[in-house]
């Protein structure tokens, strides 16, 4: 006899089971690449041990606040990212498709990344990278060739990203519990292993005292240099997941009577914990790789793609057991990878079911599908590295810190929101949100977002994107400046688009979620 899974008891979007899960689905989104090969190198490069100061300050006055911010509004309005800013009121409602159409833009390249740690896991086994890891990744592996586009097949990414896109569509159709909800609660606590794991063999290894004394020695002349401030704030926004979506989509996912603020403060500090862990195990296999070049850590530290799959090769291959550290280096990126991307596609699956009232099967296919074919044409392919590289700065940049502001300023001072949202977020919960919240939401926040804004704007208008002529400038044109903008324009044009007849626009009563027959809501998801 059929029967309702519990986490529809929330309504028939669908429903995480309970908080703990929610925190697991939460943490799987905000732990990601960024975590693993970005922040090591944002602190080493902004003053080492001196960068936790502003790091802190930033995750105190803007990530958590902010975070807070997403959670209030998807758990207010019970909805993905374009209702909830419908409900807030009918005019904003292209700021969430903005927010969906950035996740639209990243779930496409972030699945070639998978691809290629998914690879590189293999090959840790091997060292098939053999003795110039460099040639090897952007010649022998990705067939890259000088800036251009070019459509020449390179099978042995697009199989690999063909299997990540089966394995995720398998996922998130699912459902909300079955699915996102299952795979957080089991991957997150296998990832934490993996790489606590990966954090103790590298600190065994051969001068990995010199790799963490080179990031954590302080440069505390670096606190009065404006750029490491801004590295700061910009480091945390991109590493929690905060201002595309993700946790509005989350948030409407959870039973009106949790702790809200409680959540957001486990999700923000487990994140930050994370980053700080994966800064001490690169910086100690990085100190070994120095001491085996006999040169500094200096000459050697690095972030994002050159971090991953040049520098960590060259370690593996000459650490002792450097088969498993390759192995768990590169599980790890696939697992923090996986559980992202999940969140990231999830953003466009909920608009689109609460639009049009799909059925999750149907809305997954209708989402997936389409993001999966670019995904294969553009990443798959001998250009794909640099399409990759030039997308994923803009949209970083240009993309989700421009929403976010934009958020912020509208929700807060157009709308004055605040008081209701903190309403609800004060509803079940011992960390109260008042005046400092708003002041932060409304003054902090977008003031020292719109001063990294303005840094990255002045830095890349005196110095194209990649050096002066490295790329062509109208590669920068179209998958530069004209994504960050195509993102806004399909914004605001998805927004045109009508509801489903009788979708409520108004707010949902404050201790109830909607109706099964209104206010965005799907047919019944997980049904037995």
């Amino acid at each position: 006899m059929s029967h309702i899974d519990a986490s529809e008891t929330q309504g028939s979007r669908g429903a995480f089971s309970s908080r703990r899960v929610f925190i697991f689905a939460a943490i799987g989104s905000a732990v990601g690449l960024g975590n693993i090969w970005r922040f090591p190198y944002v602190a080493y490069d902004n003053g080492g041990g001196a960068f936790m100061i502003p790091y802190l300050v930033a995750l105190l006055t803007a990530g958590i606040p902010f975070l807070f911010l997403d959670y209030a509004m998807g758990h207010r309005t019970r909805g993905s990212a374009p209702l909830a800013f419908a409900r807030m009121r009918k005019w904003t409602e292209g700021l969430g498709w903005w927010q969906v159409a950035i996740c639209f833009v990243i779930a496409c390249y972030y699945a070639a990344i998978l691809a290629w740690s998914l690879r590189y896991m293999i090959f840790s086994v091997t060292e098939a990278w053999g003795d110039d890891p460099n040639t090897f990744f952007f010649g022998d592996f990705l067939k890259a060739g000088d800036p251009g586009v070019s459509l020449d097949p390179v099978w042995g990414v697009l199989l690999p990203m063909a299997l990540v896109w089966i394995a995720l569509i398998a996922v998130l159709a699912l459902g909300v519990q079955k699915g996102i909800g299952a795979t957080a609660a089991f991957f997150i606590p296998l990832l934490v292993v993996a790489f606590v794991l990966l954090v103790v063999q590298a600190l065994f290894l051969d001068g990995a005292s010199d790799g963490l004394d080179a990031l954590f020695t302080p440069d505390w002349g670096a606190l009065a240099e404006p750029g490491v401030w801004a590295a700061a704030y910009g480091q945390i926004f991109f590493s929690l997941s905060i201002g595309f979506g993700i946790m509005i989509t989350y948030s409407s996912y959870v039973g009106r009577g949790t702790d809200m603020p409680g959540s957001g403060l486990v999700v923000g500090f487990a994140n930050s914990s994370f980053e700080l862990l994966a800064g001490i195990g690169v910086f100690a296999a990085l100190g070994f790789m120095a001491q085996a070049a006999g040169t500094e850590v200096t000459e050697v530290a690095s972030s994002g793609i050159g971090l991953a799959f040049v520098a960590f090769p060259t370690i593996i291959s000459e650490a002792p057991l450097g088969g498993l550290l390759g192995v768990l280096f590169f599980g790890s990126l696939v697992i923090a990878g996986f559980t992202s991307l999940v969140s990231i596609v999830e953003v466009v699956i909920s608009a689109v079911r609460d639009k049009f009232a799909l059925s999750r099967i149907t809305a997954t296919l209708a989402v997936s599908v389409p993001i999966a074919v670019v995904s294969l044409v553009l990443f798959g392919t001998a250009s794909g590295i640099h399409v990759l590289d030039i997308v994923d700065n803009f949209i970083n940049n240009f993309g989700i810190l421009v929403v976010a502001v934009v958020s912020m300023v509208v929700v807060g001072w157009v709308l004055r929101a605040l008081p209701l949202l903190s309403g609800d977020l004060n509803q079940h919960t011992s960390v109260h949100v008042g005046l400092w919240w708003t002041l932060l939401i409304g003054l902090v926040a977008p003031v020292a977002l719109t001063a990294v804004l303005i840094r990255s704007m002045i830095d890349t208008i005196q110095t194209p994107y990649g050096g002066d002529g490295y790329y062509p400038a109208w590669m920068l044109d179209v998958f530069g400046w004209g994504v960050a903008a195509g993102v806004i324009l399909i914004g605001f044009l998805a927004a045109l688009v009508p509801w489903r007849p009788g979708t409520s626009l108004a707010l949902p009563p404050l201790e109830s979620a909607p109706t099964p027959g209104g206010g965005g809501a799907h047919a019944a998801e997980e049904v037995e």
